[in-house]
């Protein structure tokens, strides 16, 4: 929300929410429907023959076996220096705990590496076959949520980097993650194999039973946890099956109340968000040095805002809650340094907490290779993309853009921090696991391109044979010897000091 740097002597507030002294106000722009201005288009309906016609003319574009097949261009630019350049835009401070988690292990280099995979994926032949990509489909980016009516539900959760682009991209990050993935987890080369295969299976025979729906059956179709239960309760072992219920039980109390109970403190009597810096560092510590900023009255102008983008009903939820404190929060990996904060609200008392996540949204990563968004705000860009893919979101989903000290213009969108949200523990999953989970996510993503692509042109292009689980797999293990030898040019970059990586946060 506000970058707050040393104010000079006599400086006004870092932001206010008018310009009447003379000082530089911080603007707010919410307003729904910020589209790029142009003519509707005429929406053309075709047979379901010729939607499948149009799949199959797809393979002569990018034939099915040949999607296997990636080597690193010979122009192909410096992974570290790509990272430099989304470092730029980034907070400075936090830069070096981004570079310290990919230093982690080669899976989480990949986790971070949105932008110079999708720099590989732009140089391939393309199917043509649009979808509302997620753009960053790294098996951590699938997980549970609590959907509208409170039921836990499975799906892609992560779409700071959604554009429109060729299906095909989301599938390959994603096998390509189970693969580097396996590779840290120790497994064989038959074993990983053999997993990267299940997960373009499950897209396959998910898209082709999508394509076989009606439009409204498809658009209520969602994966419920309980679903998923009955799927580890079948394959899965013993200890598989109780680490799964501890692990669904756990994100059933991961909400608003338990998030106040862990981050939060008393102050003079009112609950304050706890200072753990740098990972937490609260608002009226950000601002320190900027006396005349009223933080508390920013933070309700960021609010008052940001309800313009929601419903009505969802406008008078939020508006039985009282802001009460902020803080900057550093999350993810591939996301640390970009700016995040997390806002308290109280209802009816203190034990009625509401923690919302206000998240900045840059450009996405796959900008540069498919366009620009048709939105002109980077926060509604991820919010439409998010709501047009998943059949359950977020009731509090908006977005918000705030202009700082410098005159900056930084878009943001806002969701709850906490709702039910669990993720799969990767790195206590054994092969049968993982199996499982990638056949889950290898569904949840073709219901997600179902939704906002042609399914049937897809299922067309994949044909009922298994050559396109071969070309994936066979991609995946190439694609994880590039991420190891990218993830060694992060570790030398480090070594020679060229840049900066703060390890342990």
């Amino acid at each position: 929300m506000i970058d707050v740097k040393e104010a000079p002597a006599g400086a006004g507030a870092v932001g206010a929410t008018d310009g009447h002294n003379g000082e530089r106000a911080v603007s707010l722009d919410a307003r729904p429907g910020n589209e790029r201005r142009s003519k509707p288009k005429a929406v053309v309906h075709l047979t379901v023959a010729e939607r499948a016609e149009k799949g199959k003319a797809a393979r002569l574009a990018a034939p099915r076996a040949e999607l296997g097949d990636w080597q690193p261009a010979a122009d192909r630019r410096d992974p570290v220096e790509l990272l430099e350049e989304q470092a730029a835009s980034r907070l400075r401070e936090l830069v070096p705990i981004r570079y310290g988690r990919m230093l982690v292990s080669p899976f989480t280099f990949f986790r971070g590496a949105a932008y110079p995979m999708a720099a590989d994926l732009a140089g391939a032949p393309r199917t043509g076959l649009d979808v509302q990509l997620c753009g960053d489909a790294h098996l951590s980016n699938f997980g549970a949520f609590g959907a509208p009516d409170r039921r836990l539900v499975f799906s892609i959760n992560d779409f700071d980097e959604t554009l429109p682009g060729p299906f095909e991209w989301d599938v390959k990050r994603l096998v390509a993650s189970f693969a580097v993935a396996g590779r840290d987890r120790g497994f064989d080369a038959k074993q990983r194999r053999s997993i990267n295969r299940d997960v373009s299976k499950a897209y396959r025979e998910a898209i082709r039973e999508f394509a076989g729906m009606s439009n409204l059956d498809l658009w209520y179709s969602r994966i419920d946890v309980d679903e998923i239960d009955a799927a580890v309760a079948q394959h899965g072992s013993g200890k598989q099956r109780k680490r799964f219920e501890a692990n669904v039980a756990k994100a059933r109390s991961k909400d608003s109340l338990r998030a106040f109970t862990k981050l939060t403190t008393t102050v003079d009597g009112e609950p304050r968000i706890a200072s753990d810096p740098p990972l937490i560092v609260p608002i009226d510590e950000v601002a320190a040095g900027a006396e005349e900023f009223d933080h508390a009255e920013f933070v309700r102008g960021v609010i008052r805002s940001y309800r313009r983008t929601l419903t009505p009903d969802r406008r008078e939820l939020l508006e039985r809650f009282r802001y009460v404190h902020a803080a900057r929060k550093v999350v993810g990996v591939g996301s640390v340094g970009a700016r995040a904060w997390i806002v308290l609200m109280l209802g009816r008392d203190d034990h009625d907490p509401l923690f919302l996540q206000v998240k900045e949204a840059q450009a996405s990563v796959l900008e540069p290779f498919v366009g620009k968004s048709k939105f002109n705000h980077h926060g509604q860009r991820v919010v439409e993309g998010q709501r047009l893919t998943q059949a359950a979101g977020d009731i509090m989903l908006g977005w918000i853009r705030v202009a700082d000290l410098e005159g900056v213009n930084r878009d943001f969108y806002i969701r709850q921090l906490w709702d039910g949200k669990g993720s799969a523990l990767v790195d206590l999953m054994e092969p049968t696991a993982m199996t499982i989970y990638a056949r889950l996510c290898g569904h949840a993503l073709a219901k997600a391109h179902a939704r906002s692509g042609d399914a049937i042109a897809i299922a067309s292009y994949l044909g009922g044979s298994d050559s396109f689980d071969r070309a994936l797999a066979t991609f995946a293990e190439t694609y994880a010897d590039q991420n190891e030898r990218d993830y060694s040019a992060l570790q030398e970059a480090v070594a020679s000091g060229r840049i900066a990586a703060e390890t342990g946060l």
